[in-house]
């Protein structure tokens, strides 16, 4: 379901008004959907922070083992 299909959703036309059946119907639809998304939303959030913790980590870790060379080190070579 989309946005524009939520907006533009038309309900057939009863002498009181619309049909409530058809607008719990839908209603209920919608928050079916919005509560799907809302667990995706935030299972994709710990996934997302997972990753940030295992690129902080990695980050962290190639940092020690790749030290700059000492600075008598740098052009100590022949050419």
């Amino acid at each position: 379901m989309t946005p524009h299909e939520v907006r533009t959703r038309e309900f057939a036309a009863r002498r009181r008004g619309v049909d409530q059946v058809e607008v719990r119907e839908f209603q209920a639809r919608v928050a079916d959907e919005l509560a799907m998304l809302n667990e995706t939303v935030r299972l994709l959030t710990q996934e997302n922070d997972r990753i940030r913790r295992a690129l902080r980590d990695w980050q962290t870790m190639h940092a020690r083992e790749c030290r700059p060379p000492e600075e008598h080190d740098r052009n100590s070579g022949r050419w």
